[in-house]
């Protein structure tokens, strides 16, 4: 029987899924680069997460036919070197696009409503904190969408019911995107940030993007506005951010991202107050991970049984050549 690879847990009905078509799932003993190298010998198929799996993995394996990512972002996989050992590798947009829109919103609301830090007041028996801290309203204020695939327009839908005024910008999405959603397309990157209450990253990790937010996107910022990122975290210069937030500079952020995961202890960004910190859970809700796990183990499933899986990241690799 196949064997499959679980670098990361994945939800029980997608390791269904899989038993039933004949594939052994096998747990990884452990996340890290050492320890799936080892573990890699005789695989057939890996399903990972936000662990990836770099060159030196997929070289370990002399017979690995495909690779499933378990959500949309493929940047942590070496798509190159699977490419070039003819190794398929799958992804599973829009399995989880309600559960990040979500989490956007959620992060919104806790900075808005400084969820956090009354919390902390309720719990100490500070009653006294609403006459000392302002809360906002978020019906009214704008809100500035970077990037309009799917997850980026179903962020507009909720905050639209919220009664925000959504402004969107995109490189890559046709104006009827916009319209049919019932946002404003901004004409630039610039435009959007001096207008928005609320900036919200949606975007993949690429050579173009990584950075995309700096000192100086920040600095064009409404004072008191808030930057959210829930997409990748190398999207944000995070030195820049830091010195924007200490300075007071922009209202606060709602982080579910980083530059480096998990977040190294002693982070500056873990020392501010304006804040709100979430460790990569957008796409983690119940519902979102039955729905990707089941995605990704029916490509793999779909690879093993001659049928092309339906997300394809690299389209060069089918149909499979013959295997030695």
């Amino acid at each position: 029987m196949p064997r499959c690879l679980i670098v990361q847990p994945i939800h029980a009905a997608g390791l269904e899924l899989l038993e039933k078509a004949g594939i052994t799932p096998v747990p990884a003993p452990a996340y890290d680069a050492e320890a799936i190298v080892a573990a890699m010998p005789g695989m057939e198929a890996v399903i990972t997460r936000d662990a990836g799996l770099r060159s030196p993995a997929i070289s370990a394996s002399a017979v690995l036919r495909v690779i499933g990512v378990h959500g949309v972002g493929t940047d942590p996989v070496d798509i190159a070197e699977a490419s070039r050992r003819g190794v398929c590798v799958v992804n599973t947009p829009g399995a989880n696009v309600r559960a990040v829109a979500e989490q956007t919103l959620a992060l919104a609301l806790a900075l808005a409503k400084q969820v956090p830090a009354a919390d902390a007041a309720s719990r100490s028996g500070d009653f006294g904190f609403k006459y000392r801290v302002p809360l906002r309203e978020l019906a009214g204020a704008t809100f500035g969408i970077v990037g309009f695939g799917h997850i980026g327009q179903a962020t507009a839908a909720l905050a639209r019911a919220f009664g925000m005024k959504v402004a969107g910008f995109s490189r890559s999405q046709p104006d009827e995107a916009f319209a049919r959603a019932g946002v404003e397309r901004m004409a630039t990157l610039d435009a959007l940030l001096r207008v928005a209450d609320v900036v919200s990253l949606h975007l993949p990790s690429t050579p173009a993007t990584r950075g995309v937010i700096g000192a100086r996107e920040l600095s064009l910022m409404k004072p008191g506005a808030f930057l959210l990122n829930t997409s990748r975290g190398a999207l944000i210069d995070e030195d820049a951010l830091v010195a924007a937030l200490a300075a007071r500079r922009i209202g606060g952020a709602g982080l579910d991202v980083f530059a480096l995961e998990p977040l190294p202890a002693g982070s500056r960004l873990a020392a501010l107050d304006n804040v709100v910190l979430s460790p990569h859970v957008a796409g983690s809700a119940v519902e979102a991970l039955e729905r990707t796990a089941r995605l990704v183990a029916e490509q793999v499933v779909d690879v093993f049984a001659g049928r092309r899986p339906s997300h394809l990241v690299n389209p060069e690799t089918w149909p499979p050549g013959p295997r030695a």
